[in-house]
C-alpha cells in the first residue's frame, strides 16, 4: 500500500543559510540529540549542506517511493530514506542523483545501502548512506511511504525538520532551534580562532583550555582525601 501525504512546509530560507554556516561537530559540543549513526556515512568530501526534511519509507525491493519523492522535491529539500532495516538493496544510484539534482534537491540521506558511487560524485548532489551495493531497487507496487514520521541512523525526522550535514555526520533539529544552535555553533567557531591565534603566539593548549588547572586541582583533591 502506498502513503501519500502533502509535502511539509519548506524550512525559512534564511534559517537555512544560518544553519548551513555552523559545522555539526561543534554543535555537536553542546546539542546532545539528533545525531544520526557515524554508521550513515558521506560519499564526498568538503561539502556542508541543509535542508528541509523530506521523508519517505521504502520497504524491501520497491523503488518506486524515491521516484515519487524526486518528483516532488522542491529547491532545498533534503530527501530522508528510511529503509525499514534493508542491508542488501541499493535505493538509489546514478539516475535518481541527476533527477535530484535538476530538482534542486539539497542532498539525500539513506539509512541502507546506494550504487553507482562515481556518478553520484559526479552529479555533485551529496549522498550519505550505510554503504553500498550492486542489487537495485525495482518499481514493483509494493508499496511506500511519503512525508511520514521516519528513523535514519537511529533519528526520528519528522517532515519539515531542518537537516545539517557534511562529511563528519548528518544532524536532524526542528526548525525551531536552528537560532540558538547555530549562533551558539558560529560564536565557538570565532572563539576557537582566538585559541588557534594564542597556539601561534606560544601559548600550551591545556593551559588555554583550562585543562592543566583542572588536572592539578584534581591531583591535590586526591592527595588531601589520601591524608585524611
Amino acid at each position: 500500500m502506498y502513503v501519500l501525504n502533502p509535502l511539509p512546509p519548506a524550512v525559512d530560507p534564511q534559517l537555512l543559510e544560518l544553519l548551513v554556516q555552523a559545522e555539526p561537530a561543534v554543535i555537536g559540543h553542546f546539542r546532545y540529540t539528533g545525531f544520526m549513526s557515524p554508521e550513515i556515512r558521506a560519499h564526498f568530501q568538503d561539502r556542508r549542506v541543509a535542508g528541509t526534511a523530506l521523508t519517505i519509507r521504502m520497504p524491501g525491493m520497491d523503488g518506486a517511493m524515491v521516484h515519487y519523492a524526486v518528483g516532488q522535491a522542491r529547491p532545498g529539500d533534503f530527501i530522508v530514506i528510511d529503509r525499514c532495516g534493508d542491508m542488501s538493496i541499493a535505493s538509489l544510484g546514478g539516475a535518481v542523483a541527476y533527477a535530484a539534482r535538476a530538482a534542486g534537491v539539497a542532498g539525500i540521506v539513506v539509512d541502507g545501502l546506494v550504487t553507482d558511487l562515481g556518478e553520484l560524485r559526479q552529479y555533485g548532489v551529496p549522498v550519505w548512506s550505510r554503504g553500498t551495493s550492486c542489487v537495485t531497487v525495482k518499481t514493483l507496487g509494493l508499496g511506500g511511504e511519503f512525508g511520514i514520521p521516519v528513523t535514519c541512523g537511529g533519528v526520528a525526522v519528522n517532515p519539515g525538520d531542518a537537516i545539517l550535514a557534511d562529511e563528519n555526520g548528518v544532524l536532524v533539529m526542528p526548525p525551531s532551534d536552528i537560532e540558538y544552535s547555530a549562533h551558539r555553533a558560529l560564536q565557538m567557531m570565532r572563539d576557537e580562532k582566538h585559541t588557534l591565534a594564542r597556539i601561534d603566539a606560544g601559548e600550551k593548549y591545556p593551559d588555554i583550555m583550562g585543562t592543566t588547572k583542572v588536572i592539578l586541582e584534581t591531583i591535590e583533591k586526591q592527595k588531601q582525601a589520601a591524608r585524611t
